[in-house]
Parts: structure tokens; C-alpha cells; sequence
């Protein structure tokens, strides 16, 4: 199938694979307040009350959590260092900081916000469901060598590119559960390995992302002991995403940033199929409300997303549907045709996608390991290129004119969300850098 495009100003450059920025014309305000969503704002407040009420059995299964009772946390880093690398030193960038998630406990990306979740949310269902767990007992019984026994009659199953797979192979394995990671033909040799080493069932596919999702979810849906995680379809991934906003509010609030009409907050998440970052970008829209503006980062061969909510169309419009190759080094973000239910989440409540290219990342990447010693992947750099869209671009300047921010840039706040890199094998980083330094 060939899709034509609109004409818009970002078409040109997305057909070409250069770098660009496209602004939704279906963007507005209070979105997030349209009664005809799959999802209610609500819903956050009770993502978070899941996470606090998992955090005693969470902090049992894993030690790494102790220091934080069990939450799963990043840190909110300023940028000093790496911020004059990237070209933001001046006033007009206003603040920014990067969002850790690259550093995650459990799990070392954002995933382990939404796949532990999902796995933690399912066990404790099915221990209720089946008197494991009685009103009152203590969750932490569900780490119980018992408990263990009882779990693993069931097998928890999920299509990956490798992040998620190992959020969720990592979650099924220390409760007990049997793992299946169906992997797209792009998945990284050391991801593999990894999964292997916890015990968990790798379906290697010779064929990209969405293929490998197809592929898990018709297994699960012959096999009634197979609880398939669905990153195309899950509201748990979606909404354990979500839980991550409340977390950042705190932490800005910490570090004396406002947010509000006069002081605009900018979120730039790396996007794949989009679950995580739509996640987010719901969250931060339900505590923050207009006053927050969440753009999604793709790189230039794989926009998703971006192709997809430029169409216009209701059908899920692929980036082979409009010439590209789905071609990146960027693993996590290698994903053709988007979530159809992120899409219809995000149709008015996203402001951009903004597209990267290869050599960029692998740029970035070395910049921040140099810099700040933040250690990053390939597409967890992708966000890095924000700020200079939406405060130099033409159509960031645009956007910034419709929405009468303009004059409000030298406050606003910068935020690079960073998706994954502590869990890389020395090895493999430093092939990264090795690969940044012939890019130059």
C-alpha cells in the first residue's frame, strides 16, 4: 500500500528522511478532557496507588529498591556540561534537564515504568483470584517460595524489540512465572543473551516489530495459562507510564522550577510504538495541563508515529506505506506502524514529533557519556535534539507563535526524557563510542 501525505511543512523532509519538525494542527487544549478517550485521567491517580501499594513486594524481589522502598525512580539531572556541548548555553533555552529514566532500577530503561508494572499488577489479580492472597495478607507473601510454586504454571509472554521484553522477562522471572520474548529480527545479540541467562523462552523472528507482537499474541491466544503483554493494546503498560509525571512534578517542584502559562514545560520523549511515551505524555498532561507540551522523537527511517498522525487517516498508515525503510540503529524505536490505540490517545493531546538521524544519536551518545557521565544507547539519545527544534526551527517558532509562548521561552523548561543504556555491556558501549568517533 502507498499513502500520499498532505501537503504540511514537514512532508518534504519526512519523505526524504532528513531531520525535521512536524506540529499537530489537531493539537488543543484540555484534551485530555474529551469523555470519547479509551482512557479517563482518573485512572493515573489509581496507576499511582498500584505502584504504592507494590512497592513492599517490589522492594522483597529486588534489593536494588531498597533505598527507595520499592519505588522505581529516576533522577532529574540539570544539564551544565553537556548543555554548552549541545549548543544551549544561551538564556533563550531557558532550563533543562534530563530525565534518567536511561538508569532505571530493575530493569535499566523506561519499560521497567510499564512491563514490571503489567507483570506486578497480573500477579497480584491472579493471586486474588485463585486465594493466594486474602484481603488483609501481606503482598510480600507473594514472593514466597509457595507463591513462586503457584506462578510458574503460567507463562507471561510479550513481542520485543528488547527493552520491554527484558522489563518483563526480568518481572516474570524473580515471581516465579515462565517468560516468553518473541524478538524482531533487530534486537540487539546482548539483549538475547541477557534474557536467556534469567531463564526466559527467546522467539527470534526474521522479521520486524510488529511481526513479532502478531506472532506472540496468536501463541497466547491459544494457550489459556499465557498472559500476553500487549504493546500495542495494554492501558496497564500505558497507565504504569503514566505514573512517571507525578514523580517529575515533585522533582521540579524540588529544584524550584514553575510551571504554568508564563513558565512552559517541554517534554521530548523517544518514541516506538509509543506506549512509554504516550504514557507519559498522558500523565504530565493530567497534572500539568496546558501548560505542558509533549513532542515525540523518531528517527528519521521509523517516524511511526509521526507519519501515521500526518495522514489524518483512521487506519494506521505504516512508514513503508510512504517509502521508508524502517532502517536504525536505534533498536527500541525500529517500529513501522504505531499503537492504534496511543494514536487515538495522542490525537489532540500531542503537540510534535520531531525526527533524528543515526549519526546524531551516536553523537549524542558520545556528548553525554563525555560530558555528564550519562551513559545512554542509541535511542535514548534521540531527545537531545528538542530544545534546538523549538526554539530555532521555523516550525518550532511557529508553534511557538500560535500558542503565544514566545515571548516565554527564556522561562520554559527543557525536558529530555533518556530511555535506556545503564544495562549495556561495557563491550557493547564502547562499540557505541567507537561508532560515534568514525560518524565524528
Amino acid at each position: 500500500m502507498t499513502i500520499e501525505l498532505p501537503n504540511d511543512p514537514a512532508r518534504a523532509d519526512v519523505l526524504a528522511a532528513r531531520p525535521t519538525l512536524w506540529t499537530n494542527g489537531l493539537y488543543r487544549e484540555n484534551a485530555i478532557g474529551d469523555a470519547s478517550l479509551p482512557l479517563e485521567p482518573s485512572q493515573v491517580n489509581e496507576a499511582e496507588a498500584n505502584w504504592k501499594r507494590l512497592a513492599p513486594l517490589l522492594a522483597a524481589c529486588f534489593p536494588e529498591l531498597d533505598a527507595t522502598a520499592g519505588a522505581i525512580r529516576s533522577d532529574l539531572i540539570e544539564l551544565d556540561a553537556l548543555r554548552e556541548a549541545l549548543g544551549y548555553g544561551g538564556a533563550k533555552f531557558g532550563r533543562v534537564f534530563v530525565k534518567a529514566d536511561s538508569a532505571l532500577p530493575v530493569a535499566g530503561s523506561i519499560k521497567a515504568r510499564g512491563g514490571v508494572y503489567e507483570v506486578f499488577v497480573f500477579a497480584e489479580e491472579l493471586a486474588r483470584r485463585e486465594g493466594l492472597l486474602r484481603q488483609g495478607q501481606d503482598i510480600r507473601d507473594l514472593s514466597d517460595p509457595d507463591a513462586r510454586a503457584f506462578f510458574s504454571r503460567y507463562t507471561i509472554a510479550v513481542g520485543s524489540t528488547g527493552n520491554l521484553g527484558l522489563s518483563v522477562g526480568i518481572a516474570a522471572r524473580v515471581l516465579g512465572f515462565k517468560a516468553t520474548v518473541h524478538m524482531s529480527s533487530d534486537a540487539k545479540a546482548w539483549k538475547v543473551e541477557r534474557l536467556r541467562k534469567l531463564g526466559v523462552e527467546v522467539v527470534q523472528h526474521e522479521a520486524d516489530y510488529t511481526t513479532a507482537v502478531e506472532m506472540a499474541r496468536e501463541v497466547a491466544a491459544s494457550d489459556p495459562s499465557i498472559y500476553f503483554v500487549d504493546d500495542e493494546q495494554s492501558r496497564r503498560l500505558f497507565l504504569g507510564y503514566s505514573a512517571a509525571a507525578s514523580e517529575l512534578a515533585g522533582q521540579l517542584a524540588a529544584c524550584g522550577v514553575t510551571v504554568d502559562a508564563d513558565h512552559p514545560l517541554f517534554l521530548y520523549l523517544p518514541c516506538g510504538i509509543g506506549g512509554a511515551p504516550g504514557g507519559v505524555a498522558y500523565g504530565a498532561k493530567k497534572i500539568f495541563g496546558n501548560a505542558v507540551h509533549c513532542f515525540f522523537v523518531e528517527p528519521v527511517q521509523s517516524p511511526c508515529a509521526l507519519v501515521h498522525m500526518m495522514s489524518g487517516s483512521h487506519d494506521l498508515v505504516s512508514v513503508y506505506d510512504v517509502g521508508l525503510t524502517n532502517d536504525t540503529e536505534a533498536d527500541g524505536m525500529a517500529v513501522a506502524r504505531m499503537s492504534a490505540f496511543v494514536a487515538t490517545v495522542m490525537r489532540e493531546m500531542l503537540a510534535g514529533v520531531f525526527t533524528v538521524d543515526d549519526a546524531s544519536l551516536f553523537r549524542w551518545l558520545r556528548l553525554a557519556h563525555e560530558t555528564q557521565d550519562i551513559r545512554l544507547e542509541p535511542s535514548a539519545a534521540a531527545g537531545f535534539a528538542g530544545p534546538h527544534f523549538l526554539v530555532d526551527h521555523p516550525q518550532g517558532c511557529a508553534f511557538a507563535e500560535r500558542w503565544k509562548i514566545g515571548d516565554s521561552l527564556a522561562r520554559a523548561t527543557h525536558v529530555v526524557w533518556t530511555t535506556g543504556g545503564s544495562f549495556v555491556p561495557q563491550e557493547q558501549f564502547d562499540a557505541f563510542l567507537k561508532t560515534a568517533a568514525e560518524l565524528g
